[in-house]
């Protein structure tokens, strides 16, 4: 009767060909499991899918370690051990498989924000030292290791942190919120509180920079900012009507006024870079002053920056069309009183007398 293989020289062979055929089984299945995720028009499928595929494999590699070692007689503390090492390999496949999926979310996310892009390095930092964290938490549990004191440590740790790095903290959790609430973006043209306005060029996790039109930088720390009262000049909607104050002789005919100063904004608006040539401008009246009716010409330009030479231009054009035209703008006036002696001598010394 033949004698039976030592268990030394069949095992190897059961474990590669648990590797093999567990293997082979999840290139077909994750195989089909792509194409099904690639047409359809969601996009967590495929986030899903590809995180899934790495830690797929080391955990057909730690099963088969596994059976390998149990096949095998081995000591009681040596069998514990690889039980312990196995659902280890399990929480590290998990572990994997969430820090995949956040890496994969975020890059995704990244490439349709600017904003993202920047952000892009802290976040995942934390999001992975979170996940990580929690892993190693599980893995000291599972090895028997009492994780309480662990915790209490990382509370106390993170209080003395939080009071130690309040300001700096509360500057983060506001640049947070701004990534979030996108109050304002790169590119914006805003208005601040303190009377600034210029463009936004960078969003940080501390400040914000913001690029004045004298070609100067404002630092405003993301607390102040979201503090503060902010003119957006670009949220929504670039575009943006262009007010110009303008003032004519009580004498005028203001039907020619009128016609004429909507011409010359239909000129500017066609020829002006910046200005939006299909507005139709107006004109409307508003106030009998002491020398002058007040009317409000509206035209409309394509960004805040753009507004001023639109209304430079228009200003320029519509003095050389009143002088054309016979259309007087007053000078202000203002009433002086004088004395009948002071008036007695000027009197004299116009005439002479």
């Amino acid at each position: 009767m033949p004698q039976a293989l030592p268990s030394y020289f069949y095992t190897p062979v059961i474990f590669l060909l648990w590797v093999l055929v567990l293997w082979l089984i999840k290139r077909i299945v994750f195989g089909r499991l792509k194409k099904w995720a690639a047409s359809t028009p969601l996009w967590w499928d495929d986030v899903l899918v590809e995180s899934l595929s790495f830690p797929i494999n080391f955990l057909i590699l730690a099963s088969g370690l596994a059976i390998f070692t149990n096949l095998l007689p081995l000591s009681k503390t040596i069998d514990h051990w690889v039980a312990v090492g196995f659902r280890s390999s399990v929480i590290l496949c998990v572990v994997l498989f969430l820090d995949n999926g956040v890496c994969r979310v975020l890059d995704r996310h990244a490439l349709k924000s600017a904003r993202a892009q920047a952000s892009q390095g802290i976040v995942k930092g934390l999001i992975r030292s979170f996940v990580i964290g929690l892993g190693v938490l599980a893995f000291l549990d599972l090895i028997g290791v009492s994780i309480t004191p662990v915790l209490a440590s990382l509370g106390i740790g993170s209080l003395a942190v939080a009071l130690a790095l309040q300001e700096t903290l509360s500057n983060f959790f506001a640049g947070l919120y701004v990534a979030v609430d996108k109050p304002v973006n790169v590119g914006d043209f805003v208005k601040l509180e303190t009377g600034d306005e210029g463009t936004v060029i960078d969003i940080g996790w501390r400040n914000t920079r913001i690029r004045t039109l004298p070609n100067n930088i404002v630092i405003i720390p993301n607390t102040k900012l979201i503090g503060g009262v902010i003119t957006n000049y670009s949220l929504i909607d670039k575009e943006m009507a262009v007010l110009v104050e303008v003032g004519v002789h009580y004498d005028s005919d203001l039907k020619k006024v009128e016609r004429v100063t909507v011409e010359v904004a239909r000129e500017i608006l066609k020829k002006v870079h910046g200005a939006v040539p299909t507005f139709e401008p107006l004109v409307r009246f508003h106030t009998f002053s002491e020398t002058r009716i007040n009317f409000t010409a509206v035209l409309r330009a394509k960004e805040f920056v753009d507004g001023h030479l639109v209304k430079h231009e228009f200003i320029k054009a519509l003095q050389d069309r009143y002088r054309a035209e016979g259309i007087t703008i007053p000078f202000p006036a203002r009433p002086v009183e004088i004395s009948k002696e002071a008036a007695e001598v000027l009197s004299k010394a116009v005439t002479g007398g």
